[in-house]
């Protein structure tokens, strides 16, 4: 019975000191994931053999110290070194014939190539056996008739117990199955959701009747999925409500993780490492199942957050849509690590073995992974990101920071780099750095500028880079602005020819009387917009900006007439207006910036619907970049948007008309409606390309 209590306080501890000694131990690196470049117990009747008698005592096992335990020899606890296992005549030859008899179908250079790598131990660095396998074999002179139970002392050749044997194989082969299953489903969700954006999105290249076209889209792919709110908060600031198409997408990812950590689970017994308690097992792949699928949403959580995504080269997806997803991949990944969290604390304090391992590295690093992606969803809701942006995104990229540190430590104090886990983690590391590398290259490419700034009204700033070429949009740096060095913004190129002159004239415009009807804003911005006398000098090569003034970094720089500036550019994608002949934007404010590139480029008609909420930026804009655009211009009034698309499909008729919308949420989101009312009525087609700023 005494020696019955010492066996289990020791096996108690044992992953206690294993975990204990991780960090300093030599074991065995291997690399790739299980399944995949990495095996685990094969043989798994060598190593069942092996883990049926490792708990043995040999001749020269030692007694093992344990500070502050008081024991008496009943109680003493053995250990066995691997230069002990290398050379202990009675282990040698008890492994050797057990291989023969539970071996049988294995070629012998596999037994021979496991016994050299594996009897001693499994470290990187170790003694070789002092006898082949074969040479061990044929030392065995008789057929032993002794059973040798795990636990008592081996000092003679002497037969492996079948019951500790088969309960040591079930457990080997049934976990290595399922950590194959656990990497093969992580590998399916991350392969699915990077290839399945590129193959829908390929869809676009099939030459599709437009009217089938734009029924689909009006029905599944542009509503939102539930009112009539997609680019405006929803209730209480939480978030942002998907469109249909969206939401399509939303739910596969989260249909592909539930499925996954559901299905494929298999109870072995009798099991070594669960005796006689299948909930146990079951639960504890479960929870290692779960945890591998955390790690491999990383990856993909941080390249659809990326600037440098991949996905923008190949698909016709926005920004705003990867954003989204990468949300609702965080999500996903945070409930499986709190998952996996749960269960092994439930595990631990019913082994009672909690306080122990609760003090170990491994440990504590798991904590600071689950604690430091629990922290970052609370902290990431729409309201937080609108009112403290530059708060929220260091607190954001901290957090998630200490997120990878923590799985990384996590899995190196528990396993080292023996069976891959780290894979994940590296592969999520890589998305990143490849981010930043190429944000570096394309700020390098551009080089240190100087920033020319004009105050526009009281509403908007111009800033002018010169001998700089982008598209699309640019990231801006104004590193002497704040003490805030890295800090950097979005902006849409309104041009790529900058004046002689930066100084851009303003004019005054009459306030519109407050009870003026919309027809007289119309006819009265209308006539403004078109008026023209002044121009600026000889164009050069650079860059023109538009920024709205909001507070912070826009509030800044009206106090600057120029100061250094770091262009990172260019990003983007152009979206194909040709798929119609008719092209109609519906712009509010500073969103005139991004549509004027769709309106140089058009190859059809085009008209432009354009409400401001000062006239200085119409003058600026009107006069350098809009000449020769049919346009209307709404000065602080509302346009009706529906009854300008009416319009706008009555006179497209049969050949089409995109309807390209760039401003507020509330006007995007209305615009939607609209184009999804009209193409479900069959009557005209029309195609909705949003490029609203979304949070």
């Amino acid at each position: 019975m005494a020696r019955l209590h010492a066996l289990s306080a020791a096996i108690l501890l044992l992953p206690a000191a294993t975990c204990m000694n991780m960090a300093l131990s030599n074991t065995r690196n291997n690399h790739g994931l299980i399944g995949y470049g990495i095996n685990m117990y094969k043989p798994n009747c060598a190593f069942s053999c092996r883990a049926a008698i490792s708990s043995c005592t040999l001749n020269c096992s030692t007694m093992m110290e344990m500070e502050g335990m008081d024991m008496t020899m009943d109680d003493m606890m053995m250990e066995t070194s691997a230069e002990c296992y290398a050379s202990d005549d009675a282990f040698l030859q008890t492994m050797a014939y057990c291989l023969s008899q539970k071996c049988e179908g294995v070629q012998k250079w596999e037994l021979e190539k496991y016994w050299e790598d594996n009897i001693p131990g499994t470290n990187a660095v170790q003694p070789s056996p002092k006898w082949t396998y074969q040479e061990s074999l044929d030392r065995v002179s008789s057929a032993p008739n002794e059973t040798v139970i795990g636990g008592d002392s081996l000092n003679q050749t002497m037969l492996v117990s079948e019951d500790d044997w088969l309960a040591n194989w079930n457990a080997q082969d049934s976990f290595e199955e399922a950590e194959g299953k656990h990497e093969k489903y992580g590998i399916i969700v991350i392969v699915t959701c990077f290839a399945l954006p590129m193959a829908l999105s390929f869809l676009r290249f099939i030459p599709f009747p437009n009217t089938l076209v734009t029924q689909f889209n009006a029905w599944v792919i542009d509503p939102p999925l539930w009112g009539t709110k997609q680019k405006q908060p929803l209730a209480g600031g939480l978030g942002l409500m998907p469109t249909r198409g969206q939401a399509l997408f939303i739910g596969y990812i989260i249909s592909i993780n539930v499925v996954l950590s559901s299905v494929g689970y298999r109870s072995s017994q009798p099991n070594a490492w669960n005796p006689d308690s299948v909930r146990n097992e079951i639960i504890t792949l479960v929870a290692n199942r779960v945890g591998v699928l955390s790690f491999a949403n990383l990856p993909l959580l941080i390249l659809y957050s990326s600037r440098n995504n991949i996905l923008f080269w190949v698909t016709d997806w926005s920004h705003s849509t990867f954003l989204l997803l990468h949300r609702w991949v965080a999500g996903i990944a945070t409930i499986q690590a709190i998952l996996h969290s749960i269960i092994y604390l439930l595990l631990r304090v019913e082994a009672h073995t909690h306080a122990e391992e609760s003090k170990l590295p491994y440990w504590i690093w798991g904590i600071v992974g689950t604690l430091s992606m629990s922290l970052v969803l609370p902290s990431s809701v729409l309201s937080i990101r609108h009112r403290a942006y530059e708060l929220f995104l260091a607190w954001h990229v901290a957090l998630s920071t200490l997120t990878i540190v923590g799985c990384y430590y996590h899995i190196l104090f528990r396993f080292a780099h023996q069976w891959g886990y780290e894979t994940w983690i590296w592969a999520a590391m890589a998305v990143w750095g490849f981010d930043r590398v190429l944000r570096m290259f394309r700020m390098a490419k551009n080089g240190l500028r100087s920033a020319v700034v004009t105050k526009v009204d009281d509403d908007y700033v111009r800033v002018d880079v010169a001998g700089v070429a982008a598209t699309g949009h640019a990231y801006l740096y104004f590193p002497t602005l704040t003490w805030r060095v890295w800090e950097n913004h979005p902006f849409s190129v309104a041009s790529t020819a900058t004046p002689h002159s930066a100084q851009s004239r303003t004019k005054s415009l009459k306030d519109e009387e407050s009870g003026s009807s919309e027809k007289d804003e119309i006819k009265t911005s209308t006539a403004v917009a078109s008026s023209n006398s002044s121009t600026h000098g000889p164009a050069k090569l650079g860059l023109t900006f538009f920024l709205r003034r909001q507070g912070g970094l826009t509030q800044q720089l009206v106090s600057r007439a120029s100061l250094p500036v770091f262009v990172e550019s260019s990003y983007g994608t152009h979206v194909d207006t040709s798929h119609f002949p008719h092209l109609v934007c519906i712009v509010g404010g500073i969103g005139i910036t991004t549509v004027l590139p769709y309106l140089r480029s058009h190859p059809g008609s085009s008209k432009l619907y354009w409400g401001v909420r000062s006239a200085g930026i119409v003058h600026v804009v009107d006069e350098e970049l809009l000449k020769n655009v049919d346009k209307e211009v709404f000065v602080g009034g509302r346009m009706n948007i529906q009854a300008v698309l009416q319009e706008e499909a009555a006179y497209a008729g049969e050949g089409g008309v995109t309807v390209l919308v760039s401003g507020p949420g509330g006007m995007a989101d209305e615009a939607r409606i609209v184009v999804s009312e009209i193409g479900r009525q069959g009557t005209v087609n029309m195609r909705l390309v949003d490029e609203a700023f979304s949070w």
